[in-house]
């Protein structure tokens, strides 16, 4: 990735959710879905050109004893989002962890409804995309699962402060712990991949959290209500790549 490009990119997770191209349409369903992203514009062929795509089920797993992610949570949220493609949330400073020898910083993070990466055939009612970026430019995706069960308290003032009007950005008015959104086990899988939505960039870092976090039947029906429609990209073939856990 040249520089011109890794700083175009930054930007635009930075400040656009899912990293959506707003001179080109897209959707989730009909004319502008999944199947026809590629067809929208030259922007998006690598939707269906990439073969290192995502999401993925992770299903086949190579032992490669990583350790536990040390993430520096001290961030707080900045601005919340519903943009008709997901519910983002912008932050304020810099949490972090290191991978290969540098440094992720997070931009932002979102949700998907339901689940689009599966772990070993199951999917997720939701799961939440962390993304980071490095000096560089290199975008490193954490991805953490949500199954139903108790509330989550940490996705509270989440909830609270959803905008009712779509493409409405608001402060967040609320403090959040962004350590309530992990597991306390931090151990992960990891492959190569793509960014989920339009246009579909390739060489990206994936960290897919093993165990999930909870959330109520009430905290997802309210995703599900603000998003009115499934978010998630079908599952998206491996071509002979590989997971390491």
């Amino acid at each position: 990735m040249n520089k011109t490009k890794s700083v175009l990119l930054i930007a635009a997770i930075a400040t656009m959710p899912a990293w959506a191209t707003p001179a080109i349409h897209w959707s989730y369903e009909g004319k502008a879905g999944p199947e026809h992203w590629a067809e929208l514009g030259d922007e998006f062929k690598t939707c269906k050109a990439g073969q290192y795509q995502s999401p993925i089920d992770i299903n086949q797993v190579i032992d490669g004893k990583l350790p536990e992610l040390k993430f520096n949570f001290h961030t707080d949220t900045k601005t919340i989002v519903n943009n008709g493609h997901t519910i983002q949330i912008t932050v304020k400073d810099s949490d972090d962890f290191t991978l290969d020898g540098h440094a992720f910083v997070l931009k932002q993070f979102h949700f998907h409804a339901p689940s689009e990466n599966h772990l070993f055939g199951k999917a997720f009612p939701l799961e939440a995309h962390f993304v980071h970026a490095n000096a560089a430019g290199e975008l490193a995706v954490v991805a953490v699962m949500f199954q139903q069960g108790a509330e989550n308290s940490t996705l509270r003032p989440l909830i609270d402060s959803v905008p009712e009007r779509q493409d409405r950005v608001e402060v967040m008015k609320q403090r959040v712990d962004l350590a309530g959104l992990f597991p306390q086990d931090k151990h992960y899988y990891r492959f190569s991949g793509s960014l989920t939505t339009p246009p579909c960039t390739e060489g990206v870092r994936w960290l897919v959290m093993k165990q999930p976090v909870s959330l109520s039947a009430e905290q997802l029906m309210t995703f599900q209500q603000a998003l009115k429609q499934a978010n998630n990209r079908p599952l998206q073939p491996l071509h002979g790549r590989v997971v390491v856990d």
